[in-house]
């Protein structure tokens, strides 16, 4: 994010998606876009609900700025566009630019989760009920959108935070387009389906891109219009579209579904962390695998994303046991 954070991201304040919006003085000599406003229903907090879209504090495509907006730059159906979101007294104030302003205004209540239904979510556990209550502004994100967080999820394959974010970070800045309007410097729109086909392969070497992760995205994006598509199937069909793409699997389209489908119930299995996490928030076993953790988070079924997102929210994860995994680079190579 533009500026800086409160709290020095992690994985779990990352994954949770509690993106810190800070509040100061409202910033000044922006070139009037496209407006609307809309008034949610209950509490809404900008931060969790956008935090799981920032790919890393250096996302090109995601700033969070002093006034408290959050900014976005995405490639809709019908163009690159940037929209700002800003909560003034209960309401959201939100502006676009650039020829998908309309597209994603249409779609900001979605993306803000007016589509959500936080209200049947019924906590079963001591620390999920008194983390829903200290976050009644969770909401889960729906931007319609597939790309733009199936690609930085197939990033995220088997390699740290760090340099997937990093991947992201440089491709995005080198092969995307400035994101249009009076945005906050360093903004950029993903590259097109076509523009990453023609990424040379030097190039994802370079940006630390193995041949495999590399091979799924190209993969991909040759049929984007096909996964585009998946946006009006149920998440659980969306999925088995997208996982006939070799390369994709049910880690992948989880994260994807997510946020694209606003999931609720589309819990993450064969992640590292976060088995161990939900064990031992739910159980005391840090060393809980994929089948522990869904016999745990069996009584939410339906809502078991959400149940995982409370829990990476609560900050109850185990303590470390050994030293964080290096960085690797293999651009060096």
């Amino acid at each position: 994010m533009a500026g800086r954070f409160v709290q020095r991201p992690t994985r779990t304040t990352v994954r949770g998606g509690d993106v810190v919006v800070p509040g100061g003085v409202p910033r000044q000599g922006v070139a009037p876009g496209r407006r609307r406003a809309w008034t949610p229903e209950g509490p809404l907090d900008l931060g969790l609900v956008l935090g799981p879209l920032r790919r890393g504090p250096g996302d090109p495509t995601f700033r969070a700025t002093p006034d408290g907006s959050v900014w976005r730059a995405s490639r809709t159906p019908v163009g690159a566009g940037t929209l700002r979101v800003a909560m003034r007294g209960g309401v959201v104030e939100a502006e676009a630019w650039g020829p998908g302003a309309e597209w994603l205004l249409d779609r900001m209540p979605s993306m803000l989760g007016a589509l959500d239904e936080p209200e049947i979510f019924a906590p079963r556990h001591r620390i999920v009920a008194m983390a829903w209550r200290r976050r009644p502004g969770l909401r889960l994100t729906r931007t319609g959108l597939v790309l733009e967080s199936l690609i930085p999820s197939v990033l995220e394959q088997k390699v740290t935070t760090d340099e997937a974010y990093r991947a992201w970070r440089l491709l995005v800045r080198k092969y995307g387009e400035p994101a249009p309007g009076a945005v906050p410097p360093g903004m950029f729109v993903m590259p097109t389906a076509r523009e990453w086909a023609l990424i040379p392969s030097w190039e994802w070497h370079r940006a630390g891109v193995d041949n495999k992760r590399a091979s799924t995205i190209l993969r991909a994006v040759r049929v984007a219009g096909r996964l585009e598509e998946a946006v009006e199937m149920s998440p659980d069909d969306a999925r088995a579209r997208w996982e006939l793409v070799a390369g994709i699997g049910p880690w992948t389209s989880a994260e994807t579904v997510q946020r694209s489908h606003g999931a609720a119930d589309a819990v993450t299995v064969g992640d590292l962390h976060l088995p161990g996490i939900v064990g031992f928030a739910l159980a005391g076993d840090r060393d809980a695998d994929d089948a522990v953790m869904l016999s745990l988070l069996e009584p939410y079924a339906g809502q078991r994303h959400r149940a995982a997102r409370l829990i990476l929210l609560s900050g109850r994860v185990p303590g470390r046991r050994t030293p964080k995994m290096p960085r690797g680079d293999i651009g060096r190579l």
